[in-house]
């Protein structure tokens, strides 16, 4: 009991730094370019994940996961230039909750690259989801989104693209996470800092105390404890589980967004909200329950028949 206990809290804990992000970012915006604060993120976690890969003496990556490493370094990089841009002219509740819709994204990207639909009652969820996007940027009178809105919608749909092309490279391979997971972060810090090295250079100079602390958060907090945590905790419990819990990420994203960084939502976009976070729950819930239903098939279809024996 006590040991599925932990495991909860600590995959919690990623969600709530993962909510928590958007705030951060948004803050840090203010201070220095976008390039800038995601070179210095990156370079923080890339070294903190170098220190882990050393003292876990691990083998040094092969050529097929030093490309996959770095392929899933730039659709990382893209994700994330499209989120701290979109965040930076969008509240971090806004943020929170539409780059939550990679959940009901990246089923449909799966199967239509698959050929293998889902369930009607996945696609009502996604118009559900849609729905709730509308009354959220809505919340003060029906307008359209704006362009953090959009940046952020791009992400959740960029995010899907990486989720399924990290499948697809990695399914079947004997890839280390870890080795991957830095050599995706030594590829960001290096892309990054490459778009800005001036801005880079002056954040480190001209950074106070709030900002490194800011950078550091997102750094460590958010990227290798958050990795680490779910690294470990997936394996201690189901992959269900895993995903349920670190799925309220959004929930945290706006309770965060209100009491810390003093943003209003009014009764509209609580409503959107509201049918966010159900429908992306509900069509993660059906993606998994089919997912399953399709495995037992399989499994089914492998045993061997029965032979009809003569009386």
């Amino acid at each position: 009991m006590w040991r599925r206990l932990r495991v909860d809290v600590l995959l919690i804990a990623v969600a709530v730094v993962w909510g928590s992000s958007y705030l951060a970012a948004k803050q840090l915006t203010d201070f220095a370019s976008v390039p800038a604060i995601l070179s210095l993120r990156f370079m923080i976690a890339a070294l903190a994940l170098l220190a882990v890969f050393s003292w876990l003496r691990k083998k040094r990556p092969g050529r097929a996961e030093l490309l996959v490493g770095i392929i899933l370094g730039f659709t990382q990089a893209a994700i994330l230039l499209l989120e701290t841009y979109g965040v930076s002219v969008t509240s971090a509740t806004n943020a929170g909750l539409i780059i939550s819709l990679t959940i009901i994204f990246t089923p449909i990207l799966e199967s239509a690259a698959n050929r293998r639909w889902l369930p009607p009652g996945f696609f009502v969820a996604a118009v559900v989801a849609v729905v709730g996007v509308a009354l959220l940027v809505s919340d003060n009178g029906f307008r359209l989104p704006n362009a953090g809105d959009l940046l952020m919608l791009a992400a959740a749909a960029v995010r899907a693209g990486h989720v399924t092309l990290m499948a697809k490279l990695t399914t079947g391979k004997s890839f280390d996470s870890l080795t991957v997971t830095l050599l995706q972060s030594a590829a960001c810090a290096a892309l990054f800092t490459a778009m800005d090295p001036g801005g880079a250079i002056s954040a480190v100079v001209n950074f106070g105390l709030p900002q490194w602390l800011g950078v550091l958060y997102l750094g460590l907090a958010c990227s290798v404890f958050a990795f680490l945590v779910q690294l470990w905790a997936i394996r201690q419990t189901s992959a269900s589980r895993a995903s349920l819990l670190m799925g309220t990420e959004p929930v945290w994203a706006v309770l965060i967004g209100i009491t810390v960084g003093g943003e209003l939502i009014g009764w509209l976009g609580v409503l959107g909200a509201v049918l966010i976070i159900a429908a992306c729950y509900l069509g993660q819930r059906i993606e998994a329950r089919s997912r399953g239903l399709r495995q037992r098939k399989r499994v089914s279809a492998r045993a061997p028949q029965p032979i009809d024996q003569a009386t």
